[in-house]
């Protein structure tokens, strides 16, 4: 940190960081002799996109990425804040499930699929020769599976219930390789969508479980028509939302929005029904974007202290 501040000719006075305690930044910052402040990972990630185009009125953010800790101590990554920085609101997201083996999951789609099986009542054989059963035992018991809502893990378990990948040798590769079979638009399937007892409004992905163990279906056409239902399923959070708020100022951030084939998809959609749609240009989509939605986010919330 000595050297960035001599390069820059700065001295730093605070430090900014993510919420979560075992990310190496947060233990650092938190060893680091300065005073330091927690941000939310995905109120960030709205924050770069409002910092990036000076957003002022009330922007709704939708957050899709792998993994990032919420304020209910679960792993979000499929949702969607409404507001303005330091001013987040959480007002969408998907039906949760268990991560089997937690972080292992980034790195073994198959953990994801199965537990999505799991919830949806189907039997993957797959799944149960790599250790199902035991796996099933310790998520019930709560032992190393918490739950999330991400849907960077619904791209592993589609990846790996057509058997496109099932292990990745990088993250992130289960979902590049699903994409690239989406050669022509396929219909979407209808994902029910209803708000919760909190009057959180969350998308139901089981209808896309047996459409991908559907091995009639051509690997290409289950593929596009999983991409072509979280695009439509994303405007169909916007649209309730907007009946909610008013809204009408879409933001996408988050390392799932990299995906060519959903991000278009997502934003033609969104554009045929009037929303003004803001993708980050000149910041990153993925977590490279998180330290300058960071510094936007700490500057709202200092700004409202003071």
């Amino acid at each position: 940190m000595e050297g960035l501040q001599a390069l820059y000719g700065i001295r730093a006075e605070c430090v900014v960081h993510d919420v979560h305690p075992s990310f190496a930044s947060t233990r650092w910052a938190r060893q680091c002799g300065l005073p330091a402040s927690a941000v939310w990972h995905h109120h960030a990630h709205a924050s770069a996109v409002a910092g990036e185009y000076a957003v002022k009125s009330p922007l709704l953010c939708f957050t899709w990425d792998g993994v990032g800790l919420g304020s209910d101590q679960s792993l979000w990554g499929g949702e969607a804040l409404w507001g303005t920085p330091g001013n987040w609101r959480r007002v969408a997201s998907f039906r949760p499930f268990r991560q089997p083996g937690g972080d292992r999951a980034a790195r073994e789609p198959w953990r994801s699929a199965l537990a999505l099986c799991w919830e949806a009542g189907f039997t993957w054989d797959e799944g149960e020769r790599r250790g199902g059963a035991l796996l099933k035992h310790a998520a019930n018991l709560e032992l190393n599976a918490p739950t999330t809502t991400a849907v960077g893990r619904l791209f592993d378990a589609a990846a790996a219930l057509t058997g496109v990948c099932s292990v990745a040798t990088f993250e992130g590769e289960a979902a590049m390789r699903l994409e690239a079979l989406c050669e022509i638009p396929q219909a979407p399937i209808e994902l029910p969508l209803k708000q919760d007892a909190a009057g959180l409004w969350r998308t139901d992905w089981t209808p896309l479980v047996a459409m991908l163990m559907d091995d009639q279906q051509p690997v290409r056409v289950r593929a596009g028509r999983f991409h072509a239902s979280l695009a439509h399923a994303l405007v169909d959070q916007a649209v309730a939302i907007r009946g909610d708020t008013g809204v009408q100022h879409i933001g996408l951030s988050g390392g799932v929005f990299q995906n060519h084939q959903l991000t278009e998809g997502a934003m033609r959609l969104l554009a045929e029904r009037g929303f003004d749609v803001h993708v980050p240009r000149r910041l990153p989509l993925n977590d490279a974007s998180i330290s300058f939605g960071q510094l936007i986010e700490a500057e709202a919330l200092h700004a409202q202290r003071c």
